[in-house]
């Protein structure tokens, strides 16, 4: 089974994603871990990549497409795989099913988390980030035992500037340019699933889970 998560930041698609991956024993791959890994693993692809970073530049399409494609052709993702962050455009998305196409492979669903942009500002103005792991929590739905102190490993919790209102705003925007265009895009290839993002945590799981099931 081979799925994407589409959803704007801060829609919950990534606490899906690795309940997902959990329940139905697949690879949870974000593309962030993808570069982190080849990054440390000092990979040519990463390597490649690197080059960018480090001027401050954003990936590009190829590129990024090339480590995905690189990812999921490794042997736990056999059975399938949830993304989580890409594709973010319509030049990845059309790179990656050309890709799964000289695979023989295709997506079988592309579910949108769906959330309106009032309830993403409130929901990650109370995000916090752990400043050694890296894990996050939520002040109000996933607040860590000690306020402050991160569950895994006791290291400080921050309000990161990528969670700061009018940050939010400004990727909220980009989003609905780049990354709305995606959902008309599955759409058409008739795999788009769409569900609502406003309800508690376990019951949206729920609904992605009678989608794919």
């Amino acid at each position: 089974m081979k799925i994407i998560m589409l959803g704007a930041p801060g829609a919950g698609k990534g606490t899906q994603a690795a309940q997902i991956a959990e329940k139905f024993g697949i690879p949870h791959i974000s593309t962030g871990d993808i570069f982190r890994a080849n990054l440390k693993q000092g990979t040519p692809l990463g390597l490649k990549a690197k080059e960018y970073m480090d001027k401050g530049l954003l990936v590009p399409d190829d590129l990024t497409c090339d480590l995905v494609v690189d990812r999921i052709a490794q042997p736990d993702a056999a059975n399938g795989y949830v993304l989580d962050g890409f594709p973010r455009t319509i030049p990845q998305a059309e790179a990656l099913t050309k890709a799964l196409d000289a695979r023989g492979e295709k997506i079988d669903f592309a579910i949108d988390v769906e959330v309106p942009d009032e309830n993403i500002v409130n929901r990650m103005g109370g995000r916090r980030a752990c400043s050694k792991c890296g894990a996050t929590y939520h002040i109000v739905f996933n607040p860590t035992k000690v306020e402050g102190v991160c569950d895994a490993c006791g290291g400080e919790l921050i309000l990161r500037d990528d969670d700061k209102p009018e940050t939010v705003q400004k990727r909220l925007g980009v989003y609905h340019d780049q990354t709305q265009p995606l959902i008309d895009y599955y759409m058409a290839a008739g795999v788009l699933r769409e569900v609502d993002g406003t309800q508690e945590i376990g019951k949206v799981f729920e609904d992605i889970t009678a989608i794919l099931s």
